[in-house]
């Protein structure tokens, strides 16, 4: 086992069956990003790949589904959405000891920050119509044409996944924060009426999942499908303006005060003016609640990320035990959305 918690050998050894085309000798070195499921870079002689895998140890159930991100992309290969090519998905244990997948290893850039400093204010601007038009997109794939139909279940999707957040945090709980128990009672008498939108939703839209094409403003793949299933489109686009109300910086990667006009970002009401055109919508009524419910979600999430830092099973220990330290600003912000 290599100092990056991955059997190389191993790897090699079953790429060299499986993958056309293959050839070692195999080195990989561990992306710094990717709280979730670890990612590598794998490299040969001749090319590079990108591994994904589910984290060792004990997991909650249906989380790390790298089966269900390799599916996606997979299903979207020939889309308007664009994503990197996969190349094949192991979910023998004996290999590895846990579920991986492989996939191109895209040569572009990615926004850590929405603020994208040290760009022009118009690369800006142009980054930001880039991430609404692929949004737009990725809420118009005709799900029937691209297999994925059967990608989640019908019923509501906000009672769906407010459930199943609720026991994924219960799951993952470490002490009784009251902020989440008052947002999780608001949150169950909130939803609205299913309005009937079904489409496929990313689960995690954000700047820094998307990667663009070095010299220009294009996107070139939509990253880490972990969350997505069949849902309703305006979790993703909430999920977007959610994370530019938190404090601007490296931790918070947010928005919050910052001047956008002097940048050349647009604010959240023309971000969603600009979508709600795309898909040809009048408007979008009750939006409080589609933010309550991010906030929601990314706190159940940063919970599990906390937990298993406590139980030694996190990526970057050091890094989810600070994440998981702001469960209840996630939670105050969610209960003020519903108020606004």
């Amino acid at each position: 086992m290599s100092s990056t918690h991955l059997d190389i050998a191993a790897v090699d050894a079953y790429l060299s069956v499986h993958l056309p085309g293959y050839l070692g000798p195999l080195e990989a070195t561990k992306f710094a990003v990717g709280q979730s499921n670890p990612t590598f870079l794998l490299q040969t002689p001749e090319k590079t790949y990108v591994l994904r895998r589910k984290p060792p140890g004990v997991l909650l159930k249906s989380a790390h589904a790298v089966d269900r991100e390799f599916r996606v992309q997979a299903a979207l290969a020939d889309s308007a959405v664009p994503v990197p090519r996969m190349y094949l998905l192991c979910q023998d244990d004996s290999v590895i000891g846990s579920d991986f997948y492989v996939m191109e290893h895209l040569n572009g850039r990615i926004f850590l920050d929405p603020t994208m400093k040290g760009e022009s204010k118009d690369t800006r601007t142009a980054v930001l119509v880039e991430m609404n038009r692929v949004l737009a997109a990725l809420h118009m794939v005709d799900i029937e044409a691209v297999g994925l139909s059967d990608y989640g279940p019908p019923g509501n999707y906000f009672e769906r996944q407010i459930a199943r957040w609720i026991k994924q945090y219960r799951a993952s709980e470490t002490s009784d924060i009251p902020e989440m128990n008052a947002l999780i009672e608001a949150l169950e008498h909130a939803v609205p009426e299913d309005d009937g939108q079904r489409t496929l939703v990313h689960g995690d839209y954000r700047i820094d999942n998307l990667m663009f094409e070095i010299q220009g403003t294009r996107c070139i793949g939509v990253l880490d499908w972990e969350l997505s299933t069949i849902g309703h489109p305006y979790a993703d686009l909430a999920a977007v303006i959610m994370q530019w109300r938190m404090p601007p910086g490296t931790e918070g990667r947010g928005l919050a005060g910052i001047d956008r006009d002097s940048l050349g970002l647009p604010s959240d009401q023309a971000f969603i003016e600009q979508y709600c055109q795309r898909r040809g919508l009048s408007g979008i009524d009750n939006f409080g609640f589609y933010l309550a419910f991010n906030f929601f979600r990314m706190a159940g999430i940063l919970q599990g990320v906390y937990k298993r830092a406590q139980d030694g099973n996190a990526s970057d220990p050091k890094r989810a035990l600070v994440l998981g330290s702001y469960v209840p600003m996630f939670a105050q912000h969610g209960l003020a959305a519903l108020k606004a």
